[in-house]
């Protein structure tokens, strides 16, 4: 039996920052099973999920304390396995000049329709023609047993042509990543 836990981690990006990580997770019995992590704005953060022998959790965190100073790791009880191949999930893609309000209309929209971001990856780059910033977001989101994806693709294209922005719908292949 094994307990799930998952972690938080942020601290100033430099070399070596996963490395320690994943060494403390091994000394402690863990095995690192999903993560992810990103550098953004000189800092690195992210999420890792771990599991570790039952009566082994409480050893870990003490591990992983002193990473204190190089990362702040909180740890967090995980919760059940989801188990994958029972989910129906969308992918959104995202094009259009750089806005205030363009995430939280997007995901507005998705939570109207009961749907639940998996992930969420977002950047701005110059607009090579026109000038300006462009946003280009690409969310992975989880449709509810029984959700109208016609009725979502719908207000989706109805947003899309409010805030201007090129937006497409589709079913996400894990394989397309």
């Amino acid at each position: 039996m094994t307990t799930t836990l998952v972690l938080s981690v942020i601290g100033d990006d430099r070399a070596g920052l996963v490395k320690a990580l994943a060494d403390v997770i091994e000394e402690g019995g863990g095995n690192w099973e999903r993560s992810h992590l990103s550098e953004l704005a000189s800092k690195f953060a992210g999420i890792v999920v771990v599991t570790v022998p039952e009566g082994r959790a409480d050893a870990l965190r003490d591990a992983l304390a002193p990473l204190e100073g190089l990362l702040d790791v909180t740890v967090h009880d995980g919760g059940s396995p989801i188990d994958e191949g029972d989910r129906q999930e969308v992918r959104v893609e995202l094009l259009g000049n750089d806005q205030p309000g363009i995430v939280g209309a997007v995901s507005g929209v998705l939570a109207q329709h009961g749907l639940s971001v998996a992930e969420l990856v977002s950047t701005t780059r110059d607009a090579p023609m026109a000038g300006g910033r462009l946003f280009e977001a690409i969310a992975v989101a989880t449709v509810p047993e029984g959700g109208d994806l016609e009725a979502l693709q719908a207000d989706l294209e109805q947003l899309a042509t409010e805030i201007v922005v090129d937006l497409t719908l589709s079913p996400h292949d894990d394989e397309s990543d």
